[in-house]
């Protein structure tokens, strides 16, 4: 089996060795339990990053999970809740993608 390989950030190197079980690893490490809701927009993340080859920050996050999921879902104060601190890296990074460009 492959090594896993982070960066120093724990943002995932190789993003083809991303799956459901590592991004269920990640979390666990951030103290994160998924659930379905986390899922979802785990989701809604990786077919941004398929589509724009690039985490979205908090605002394009919002705005493609308000497309997705509905406007109940796609607001700021909802990712906040699902990934505390910072909804866009803490989701990229569990989705097994690279850090939000302009997150700090």
């Amino acid at each position: 089996m492959a090594t896993i390989e982070f960066d120093e950030e724990g943002y995932l190197l190789d993003l083809s060795q991303w799956d459901e079980a590592l991004a269920e690893e990640i979390a666990a490490k951030e103290a994160l339990e998924l659930t379905a809701a986390h899922w979802e927009i785990l989701r809604v993340l990786r077919a941004f990053y398929e589509q724009f080859e690039v985490s979205p920050a908090m605002r394009p996050l919002v705005k493609a999970v308000s497309k997705e999921l509905g406007p109940d879902k796609g607001k700021s104060i909802y990712l906040m809740k699902l990934f505390p601190g910072s909804p866009p890296k803490l989701a990229a990074k569990i989705a097994g993608l690279p850090k939000p460009a302009n997150c700090l």
